[in-house]
């Protein structure tokens, strides 16, 4: 009877020992090679866009970041020269600055003795100026956001004819090694896209909301300047 249970146990051992299954890992890069031609073209082409994504991002956050240096006694300075008449003074101190609100004043300054008017359009038209360099390439990242998930899902449609061409060509035997290639196109390119293409939007609305702070600073400094010259000596 012992004897008997044993072997019982030393064969179901065996069994489950057969009957174990090993789990397999799958590499980034495996997936990607697994993808076949067509889908490690769309995965190159969707690494470059994350490339320049990435640069234009950080390339721009770091020019948003030294425009929106001001001293916050420097329009306290200005007024005083202003105030003094020592214009040439006000002018030297915002070539010095040399920011955004610094050339906006300084396009002021060079206007005073013209109608207020015509010193408020002067400033109207530099801060456009001023605008359209802070925003420069940011509408790349908001392109590359819309194009990336399509991208992707041009990939996933690629993926599900070529999973289609190899199954009409099985001769009607369907076999998950004869679909993968192109499930793995399909699957791995929409991933892809919409990956980059989160990190494209995110990066565009985070220089969009620091441009916006740097514009009303430049509203801001250029509204009290206008009101200081329509103060009454």
């Amino acid at each position: 009877m012992l004897n008997t249970l044993l072997q019982n146990s030393q064969e179901g051992a065996e069994v489950l020992t057969d009957g174990e299954s090993v789990e397999k890992t799958l590499s980034i890069i495996e997936l990607i090679s697994s993808g076949g031609a067509a889908g490690q073209v769309i995965i190159a082409v969707l690494f470059l866009l994350l490339v320049g994504a990435i640069y234009i991002y950080f390339e721009r956050i770091f020019a948003i970041k030294a425009a929106s240096k001001v001293d916050a006694n420097f329009m306290n300075q200005i007024k005083d020269h202003v105030s003094n008449g020592k214009i040439d003074s006000a002018q030297v101190l915002c070539a010095q600055v040399n920011t955004p609100v610094s050339r906006l004043i300084g396009k002021g300054i060079s206007r005073i003795g013209k109608p207020l008017a015509d010193i408020n359009t002067a400033i109207e038209n530099a801060g456009r100026l001023e605008i359209y360099g802070l925003e420069k390439n940011v509408s790349i990242l908001a392109t590359i956001s819309g194009a990336a998930p399509m991208i992707g899902f041009l990939g996933t449609v690629i993926g599900m004819i070529l999973a289609i061409f190899e199954l009409a060509n099985a001769g009607g035997s369907i076999q998950m090694d004869v679909l993968a290639s192109g499930l793995y196109t399909a699957m791995t390119t929409t991933v892809a896209g919409l990956i980059v293409g989160i990190i494209a939007y995110i990066a565009y609305n985070h220089l969009v909301v620091k441009t916006d702070k740097v514009v009303y600073q430049m509203e801001a400094n250029s509204l009290e300047f206008l009101d200081h010259l329509n103060e009454p000596t």
